[in-house]
């Protein structure tokens, strides 16, 4: 079974300054690359800050410079690069998480809960569908940080006798820190329920608005423990292992997912 190494990127973002914000993550980044992590996880909307200037801020899918310089660091590094960008496609915008891979291929997943409390649901598209991806072995259900709030939205749904829809709930976001104990409580919470390890990456500092972050990003376990927790307000970048064993041994000791309720989610 192999293990999944993973890099969390806590930092602070420039406002509305794509360049910016790509060189000063490819500086932090340094020379990280495939010896050393599998994916690399950087906040919400990494390239301009919680913007709700989406018409001007959001660039073109398929001529984002966000975007291409995303798959430039994911084949450049030989890792998977992950964050979400301000994207138009089809007419609207999106807050859409971009998964880069080596190869230079992209997936991608829309925010389906927008912030109504900031007026994302005015600026934004919601997405409408739930995205699962692979990499060495796990599958990862792909979330931004409101979606943090709507267990229905994310529950595991075992598809078969010991067949899990993912293993790992990755979730990136610019939560702000007046809310950091919901966080911290929801990763942990969004583990237990759905037996799978959470991935959390927040951003620090304060934007343009005065929101100010507190990080707490963190890696939880099925259990809700920490693998991975750094102290608040701190930018940093660290690199953690999700080990594969003990995650199917709690799930063969522990079937709680035996006990589900079933449901079918309407749009």
């Amino acid at each position: 079974m192999s293990d999944l190494r993973t890099t969390l990127v806590q930092c602070d973002l420039r406002w509305e300054d794509p360049a910016a914000n790509c060189a000063m993550l490819e500086e932090l980044l340094g020379d990280l690359g495939e010896s050393d992590t599998d994916l690399i996880v950087l906040p919400e909307m990494f390239a301009t800050g919680f913007t709700m200037n989406s018409r001007e801020m959001a660039e073109p899918m398929g001529e984002s410079t966000t975007v291409a310089w995303l798959r430039r660091q994911a084949t450049a590094r030989g890792c998977v690069m992950t964050g979400s960008v301000a994207i138009e496609d089809g007419g609207s915008c999106y807050n859409r998480l971009i998964w880069a891979r080596p190869d230079g291929s992209i997936t991608h997943y829309d925010k389906r809960h927008l912030f109504r409390m900031a007026g994302e649901h005015e600026r934004y598209g919601a997405g409408n569908e739930r995205t699962i991806v692979e990499l060495k072995g796990f599958r990862l259900l792909l979330s931004v940080c409101y979606d943090l709030r709507f267990p229905v939205w994310m529950r595991q749904q075992p598809q078969a006798e010991e067949h899990f829809e993912y293993d790992v709930i990755l979730c990136i976001a610019n939560w702000p820190a007046p809310r950091r104990n919901p966080w911290r409580t929801l990763l942990a919470a969004r583990a237990i329920e759905n037996l799978a390890y959470v991935i959390g990456v927040n951003r620090v500092g304060e934007d343009a608005k005065g929101l100010s972050y507190a990080g707490d990003s963190m890696l939880v376990d099925f259990k809700g423990d920490s693998l991975l927790d750094r102290p608040r307000d701190q930018a940093f970048l660290s690199t953690a292992t999700l080990p594969r064993q003990p995650l199917e041994a709690f799930r063969d000791k522990f079937p709680a997912w035996r006990d589900a309720d079933d449901f079918e989610v309407f749009l």
